[in-house]
């Protein structure tokens, strides 16, 4: 009678490994006749692979400390070495050339990158690489990716088989690299090949992603570091020459550097900007999506007494919360794991200089509260530091989302909304500003054959169309325009025809003439007006806000097509209201003066066409 064992029939839906076994796994009693070692030994590994999981994934969390990415990939190798034993751990990552770039090992150390690259078994990693799946072996002596070279490298003994597994780490969807180990192989081992090759596939993916982060991080220091070396360079530059005029903060009234314009409303900005660069408030500066912000915050700076100090941007909505308050107030050696070092944040780059924190209106509502603090008292404390840093730096935030809104909905902090609103400058879109069209084109076509080499120019029909389109993307959408039309213009001249527009191409006139047609079948409701609306004179006005060019040259109206406010002799014309209301940045008492009448009639007029308005 055979002897019993505690076996049973693991069947079909049972969890081996974390997975749903879709096969019948059966452990035969009748080979338990004597101690079956390979089978206890598949048991306890089945049972262990829960913990693996559940332990590489909590400690995975050291992958998200800012530190140099060599560090961090040791860091790999020491979460790895509890749940998957080996002899030897190694990561590879291949540079912009496709070569190898880093190569990294339990115990880092000078020298060691050289060390484990020549550790690895070249024919196997291409193999790896150019399958882009994972590479599992027993023995490598009898396996066909392995050449004699590799075993060489691999220090395989001739009497002791070898086991190999490697995996490849990826970038989107490009291999980037590769996560490999090689062991001794026993009954234990043997077992353990194909859920440890699981495991390392989830790590390699977490790799991956650390990389990538690491990858971005980088290019942007270096960005800034390039802007503060220039700025520098500038700063010096202007010590030593004594020909420079004017001096820093002394800019011609109404213009400044990198902005192209000479429309009254453009004016105007300047104007206030550079009264407002005199002192250090805040500043919020809020406009649509391609007006320049940028550009504004930057002529601020440099028409200020801070001009020769550093201007340090940053888009707060690109980076996630915990990586930000890194980025902005910097992290103490020792913060967490692998910050081996101290690094200053924004707010320290910037110190006696502007920091402009650009989509402000993106950041969360727990960063929020943090980020009051350093605005109100000009001190915070690093990352990891209990040791308050005090700093002298002026802030410039912009956005283009609407705050007032935001607030209501306990979205962003009243309190802090208040702070960064002490200066606000709303910019002008370039509907308003038609008269820049021509100048912005130009410049933009100036610099178009800069760089490509070309001598293209404007017709008079081209830059007609032009001054009729609505360019709701503003100026960064006219830019676009001008470089598809000349990079597409068989002549020296770029014509009406050369444009998408005249073609009935242009996705942005369609998109917004799909968003009037949905006005117009939904308009507001009429709404009561007095009798004593005086009246106006008619006079041509521009193109109403958000209007854009057809191909044959006309608009493409955003309400119905009831355009007039008529009672008996006096009425107020749609396209006055509408250009009333962009001049007084669509506050009714303001366009109420413009056109003498008064503000509750503006508000009649608005209802009877249904003219949406702006909220800033």
């Amino acid at each position: 009678m055979p002897v019993q064992h505690n076996t049973r029939n693991f069947e079909q839906g049972d969890r081996v490994d974390g997975h749903t076994n879709g096969d019948v796994l059966t452990l035969d009693i009748n080979t338990a006749r004597t101690p079956n070692l390979r089978s206890q030994t598949e048991v306890t590994a089945v049972a262990s692979q829960e913990n693996a999981r559940a332990g590489i994934f909590d400690r995975s969390k050291v992958l998200a400390g800012p530190c140099r990415i060599e560090v961090t990939l040791a860091n790999v190798v020491e979460i790895v070495k509890p749940f998957v034993p080996a002899r030897r751990y190694t990561i590879l990552l291949f540079g912009n050339d496709g070569g190898p770039d880093l190569t990294v090992g339990a115990g880092l150390s000078d020298g060691s990158d050289e060390r484990y690259r020549k550790r690895l078994p070249q024919k196997a990693i291409d193999q790896i690489v150019a399958t882009e799946r994972e590479l599992v072996a027993e023995n490598v002596r009898a396996h066909s990716a392995f050449s004699a070279i590799d075993l060489d490298a691999l220090g395989a003994p001739d009497n002791i088989p070898l086991s190999f597994i490697g995996v490849p780490i990826r970038i989107e969807a490009k291999v980037a690299g590769t996560l490999t180990i090689d062991r001794f192989l026993d009954d234990k081992s043997r077992v353990r090949l194909d859920s440890d090759a699981r495991l390392l596939t989830v790590i390699a993916h977490l790799v991956g992603q650390t990389v990538k982060l690491h990858r971005l991080f980088a290019s942007d220091r270096e960005r800034l570091m390039a802007e503060k070396d220039r700025l520098q360079k500038q700063s010096s530059e202007l010590k030593q020459s004594s020909e420079f005029k004017p001096p820093a903060g002394k800019c011609k009234k109404g213009h400044a550097k990198g902005i192209v314009g000479d429309s009254p409303a453009l004016r105007a900005l300047l104007e206030k900007a550079a009264v407002v660069a005199k002192s250090s408030s805040t500043v919020l500066i809020r406009g649509e999506s391609g007006t320049g912000k940028e550009l504004v915050a930057q002529a601020i700076h440099e028409q200020s007494a801070r001009a020769k100090r550093p201007f340090i941007k940053l888009n707060c909505a690109a980076l996630p919360e915990t990586v930000l308050e890194s980025e902005l107030f910097g992290h103490d050696k020792g913060a967490f794991t692998g910050a081996v070092n101290s690094r200053k944040g924004r707010f320290e780059l910037a110190d006696t200089g502007t920091l402009f924190l650009d989509e402000i209106g993106e950041i969360s509502a727990s960063f929020q509260a943090k980020l009051l603090r350093v605005l109100q008292e000009q001190e915070f404390e690093r990352v990891g530091s209990n040791q308050t840093i005090k700093v002298d730096v002026r802030v410039i935030a912009a956005t283009n989302k609407n705050l007032e809104d935001a607030v209501t909905r306990n979205e962003f902090r009243a309190d802090l909304y208040y702070r960064i609103s002490v200066v606000p400058l709303v910019l002008p879109p370039l509907r308003e500003r038609r008269t820049d069209i021509p100048l912005l084109a130009a410049e933009f076509l100036r610099r178009f054959n800069s760089e490509n080499g070309r001598a293209l120019s404007f017709d008079a029909s081209a830059t007609a169309l032009l001054m009729r389109c609505g360019f709701p993307g503003n100026v960064r959408e006219l830019e676009n325009c001008v470089q598809r039309s000349a990079t597409l213009a068989p002549g020296p001249l770029i014509v009406r025809d050369d444009f998408a527009c005249s073609q009935d191409q242009c996705l942005s006139a369609k998109l917004w003439k799909r968003a009037s047609d949905e006005m117009a079948q939904h308009p507001r409701p009429p709404t009561p007006v007095p009798e004593n609306v005086p009246a106006l004179p008619d006079e041509p006005a521009p193109p109403p806000a958000g209007a854009v060019s057809r191909a044959d040259g006309e608009q493409a109206p955003l309400a119905p097509a009831d355009t007039r406010l008529v009672r008996g002799a006096n009425m107020i014309d749609r396209e006055s209201l509408i250009a009333a209301m962009q001049r007084a940045g669509w506050v009714q008492a303001k366009a109420a003066r413009l056109l003498k009448v008064t503000p509750r009639q503006v508000g009649y007029a608005l209802g009877k066409y249904g003219v949406e308005i702006k909220k800033f």
